[in-house]
């Protein structure tokens, strides 16, 4: 699998994962800003 695949996956399953933390309130304001920082680092 190539990297730009890769990281298409890992954004759908982050997005999806991210949608239902923030739907059950289970991820506050702080958490989310690292996660998204997490994120960027591993597409870049």
């Amino acid at each position: 699998m190539n990297k730009v695949m890769t990281s298409v996956v890992a954004l759908g399953v982050g997005m999806a994962a991210y949608n239902i933390a923030q739907r059950n309130n289970m991820i506050s304001g702080r958490q989310m800003k690292r996660m998204q920082r997490k994120v960027k680092r591993a597409l870049f």
